[in-house]
C-alpha cells in the first residue's frame, strides 16, 4: 500500500509539473507574483523556454527540419517591457528557403480578479529583409503591463540539415525551466557540443518511425492504358534526446567580455555524417582536416583562388619595377583596399564570385580576401586563406563548418605569418579589424594541409599622452595636450572618428571629461596609415582642483583619472578580454601657482600582476614650482584567464587609488 501511495504521489507531482510547463496554462498565482524567486531584482523571467526539433518526411522533399519554439515570460517591471518584443531570423536565399510562422501569441493580465487574454493582431507582426540570404520576423505582444505574462509559439521549417542552430538555455533574465528536445532519424549523425558553465540533465530514448509511400505505375494493355497504385511501408529508428535545465540564473554581460554567448549555457548540433540504407557513409565534420577540406573543395572557395585573368593586367602595372617581397606585398594589399568596398557581409564562401566583385568593386569578406590571396600568389608571395570565426560568431572550439564565418589572408614570410584583411580601409599587415581578433584561425595551404594560427596581437599598442599645464590661483588648469595613438589604438581611432566632424568630436571629448573646454584642436595622419594618429589641443579644466581654506587639492591626472573599478563582481567564470595588449603612458608637467608651496606629494609606486600579465609604474617628483608625473600602464596579454580575476580586480583597485590620490598645495 505504501509503495502504491508513493508511486501515485510521483505520478501526480509529475503530472502537475508537466502541466506547469505547457503553454496556455496561466494561473492567477503566476499573474499575482511580484518578484522572481530566482532574482528579486529581475525585470522579467522566462517561465518556459523550450525548443522541439524533429524531422518530417515527404515523398516530394525528403526530410526537412522542424523547430518549434515555446516561450512563456513573466513581466515584473516596466524595464521588462522590451521582453514583449521578439524576433527570429530565417533563411530566404535561393538554396532552399525556410518557412517561419508565429502562433498562439497572447498577453495575459489579471483584471478585477479575472484572467484577461489579449491576442496578437496583424499590426503587431513585422517582417524585414536583412540581406539577400536572410530575413527576420518580429512580433510585439499587445497590452503589456507590470505583472503580465506573455506566451508565443513559433515554427521554423528548413531544408538545411547541416546544423541545428545553438539552443541557449540561459538568458540575460532568469529562466525557471528550459528544455531542448531533439528527435533525429538514424540516418543523420550529429556532433553535440555544449557551451557555458551549466550542465543540463539529459535523457535518451530510441523509437521506430514508419511511413507509407504510395507509388503509381502506368500499365499499357493493347490500346488501353491504366494506372495502378501500390502502398509500401518503410521504417527507421529515431533517436530522442531531451536536455533540461531548471532555475537558471541570469547571465549578465560584464566589462571586457568578448561575446557573452561563448559562456552562455547551450547545446549545438553539427551534422557529422550521413548513412542512408544501402549507401556508403558520408563523413562531413569528423575533425578539423575534414572540415577544412570540405570548405576548400567548395565551388565558392577553392576554385575562386585559381582565377587570375580578371586582374593580371592591373597587378602587372601596379608591381612594375618592384622586386622587394615586402614592397610587393604592401602594393597588392593597398591596391585591393583602395579598389574594393566591403558590403558588410561575413562568410567564407563567395556570393557573386571574385571576378564579378572585382568588376563591381564591391564584395563580401570571402570575395575580397580570396581575391587578395590570389593576387599575392600571382605576385610570387606565399599567401594562403585563413578561416576564422569573428567575435560575433563565437570561439571555434569544435570541428564544424559553422565554427567559421569569415576568411582573411595570411602570408608566410621570414618564419612568421603576416595577417591581412582588406575589407577595412584602415587595416594594415597584422592590424586586423577588431571583429577578427577572436583567439585562433586555421590556415589552408596549397598542398591541402592546415594549421592553427593565433590571431591575437602580441605587442602592446601604445597611447602616449603629453600634458603641459599651469594651475591658476582660481583652481582652473590650462595647458596643452599632445596625444599619440599607435597600431591598434590608431586603427580604432580612425574607424571611430574619421567619419565625424571636428566640432562633433570636440563635443564628444568635452562630454566625456566633465569641466573640460577644448580649443585649437587639430589631428594629424588621419589617412596616413604609416604614421601614428597625433592630436594636439589647448584646454581649460574647471574641476581638477578643489580649494579648501588655504589649501589646493589637485588630481595629478586631471580629467584622465580612472575613478571607478570596472571589475565589480565577487567572482567571474569567464576570461577578461582587453581585445589587444596595450600601453597607456602619461607624461604630465604641472606648474603650481605663485604664492603656493607643495604640502604633500603622492608616493612613487609600482604594481604588477602574476605572470607579468599587467603592471603600472607611477613616478612623481618636483623641481621648484614644477611637478612631473610619469605613469605607465601595461596590459601585456589580450585575454586574461578567469583564474586571475581576483588579482586583476585588486590590481585595478590599487591603480585607481593611486590615480585619485591628491597633490596638496598650501598657501604661503
Amino acid at each position: 500500500m505504501k509503495k502504491l501511495f508513493i508511486a501515485l504521489l510521483i505520478l501526480v507531482s509529475g503530472f502537475s509539473f508537466s502541466q506547469k510547463k505547457e503553454l496556455g496554462k496561466v494561473t492567477i498565482e503566476e499573474l499575482t507574483e511580484k518578484k522572481s524567486a530566482l532574482d528579486t531584482s529581475a525585470v522579467a523571467s522566462f517561465l518556459i523556454k523550450n525548443c522541439d526539433v524533429k524531422f518530417n518526411y515527404s515523398e516530394t522533399n525528403g526530410f526537412t527540419l522542424i523547430k518549434t519554439f515555446k516561450i512563456k515570460i513573466k513581466i515584473y517591471k516596466k524595464e521588462g517591457y522590451e521582453w514583449a518584443n521578439h524576433s527570429i531570423g530565417y533563411y530566404t536565399g535561393s538554396n532552399g528557403r525556410d518557412k517561419l510562422n508565429f502562433s498562439n501569441a497572447v498577453t495575459y493580465n489579471l483584471v478585477n480578479g479575472k484572467i484577461e487574454k489579449s491576442k496578437l493582431k496583424s499590426d503587431g507582426e513585422f517582417e524585414e529583409k536583412v540581406n539577400e540570404f536572410w530575413s527576420r520576423k518580429k512580433i510585439t505582444l499587445p497590452n503589456v503591463k507590470e505583472g503580465s505574462i506573455i506566451e508565443y509559439q513559433a515554427e521554423l521549417e528548413s531544408e538545411r540539415l547541416n546544423s541545428i542552430d545553438e539552443w541557449f538555455f540561459q538568458s540575460s533574465i532568469p529562466v525557471v525551466y528550459s528544455e531542448l528536445k531533439t528527435i533525429i532519424p538514424e540516418f543523420y549523425n550529429y556532433n553535440v557540443m555544449n557551451s557555458g558553465f551549466l550542465t543540463p540533465v539529459v535523457s535518451k530514448d530510441r523509437t521506430t518511425k514508419t511511413h507509407n509511400i504510395t507509388s503509381k505505375e502506368r500499365v499499357t494493355n493493347g490500346r488501353a492504358v491504366s494506372t495502378s497504385y501500390s502502398s509500401n511501408e518503410f521504417s527507421y529508428a529515431e533517436n530522442k534526446t531531451i536536455f533540461v535545465l531548471q532555475n537558471i540564473p541570469a547571465l549578465n554581460d560584464e566589462s571586457y567580455v568578448n561575446n557573452i554567448k561563448n559562456y552562455t549555457a547551450g547545446v549545438k548540433y553539427e551534422l557529422a555524417s550521413i548513412k542512408y540504407p544501402n549507401e556508403p557513409i558520408k563523413n562531413l565534420t569528423t575533425d578539423w582536416e575534414t572540415v577544412v577540406k570540405s570548405i576548400y573543395d567548395n565551388d565558392y572557395f577553392g576554385p575562386e583562388l585559381n582565377k587570375t585573368g580578371y586582374f593580371e593586367k592591373d597587378i602587372d602595372t601596379a608591381l612594375n619595377g618592384i622586386t622587394n617581397p615586402d614592397e610587393r606585398l604592401a602594393v597588392v594589399f593597398s591596391f585591393v583596399k583602395s579598389r574594393m568596398n566591403w558590403n558588410e557581409m561575413h562568410g567564407y564562401s563567395c556570393n557573386d564570385g571574385v571576378k564579378k566583385a572585382y568588376q563591381e568593386k564591391k564584395g563580401n569578406a570571402a570575395e575580397i580576401n580570396l581575391m587578395l590571396t590570389s593576387m599575392l600568389r600571382y605576385a610570387g608571395i606565399d599567401a594562403n586563406p585563413i578561416l576564422i570565426s569573428t567575435r560575433s560568431n563565437g570561439v571555434s572550439l569544435f570541428p564544424s563548418r559553422t565554427a567559421f564565418d569569415y576568411v582573411i589572408s595570411g602570408v608566410e614570410l621570414n618564419n612568421q605569418v603576416v595577417l591581412l584583411d582588406a575589407t577595412n580601409k584602415y587595416s594594415l599587415p597584422n592590424i586586423l579589424p577588431i571583429r577578427d581578433l577572436n583567439w585562433f584561425g586555421r590556415i589552408i595551404r596549397k598542398n591541402g594541409s592546415s594549421a592553427q594560427i593565433n590571431l591575437m596581437p602580441k605587442s602592446n599598442s601604445k597611447d602616449i599622452i603629453n600634458v603641459m599645464a599651469t594651475i591658476g590661483t582660481d583652481g582652473n588648469v590650462t595647458g596643452k595636450i599632445r596625444d599619440q595613438y599607435f597600431d591598434y589604438n590608431a586603427f580604432v581611432f580612425r574607424v571611430k572618428n574619421n567619419g565625424i566632424s571636428k566640432d562633433s568630436y570636440i563635443e564628444k571629448l568635452e562630454k566625456r571629461y566633465q569641466g573640460l573646454e577644448i580649443d585649437d584642436y587639430e589631428v594629424q595622419n588621419s589617412n596616413d596609415l604609416s604614421k601614428p594618429i597625433v592630436e594636439n589641443y589647448s584646454f581649460t579644466s574647471t574641476n581638477s582642483v578643489e580649494i579648501i581654506g588655504d589649501k589646493m587639492y589637485i588630481s595629478p591626472f586631471l580629467f584622465f583619472a580612472m575613478t571607478e573599478n570596472p571589475f565589480k563582481q565577487e567572482k567571474r567564470e569567464y576570461p577578461i578580454d582587453f581585445v589587444y595588449p596595450n600601453q597607456d603612458k602619461y607624461i604630465i608637467s604641472l606648474s603650481i601657482p605663485d604664492g603656493y608651496t607643495i604640502d604633500n606629494l603622492p608616493q612613487t609606486k609600482a604594481v604588477g600582476m602574476p605572470e607579468d600579465l599587467a603592471n603600472f609604474k607611477y613616478n612623481i617628483s618636483n623641481n621648484g614650482n614644477q611637478i612631473q608625473i610619469m605613469y605607465t600602464l601595461d596590459i601585456n596579454q589580450a585575454i586574461i584567464g578567469s583564474e586571475y580575476y581576483e588579482a586583476l580586480k585588486n590590481f585595478y583597485k590599487e591603480m585607481i587609488n593611486k590615480q585619485t590620490e591628491k597633490i596638496v598645495l598650501k598657501k604661503v
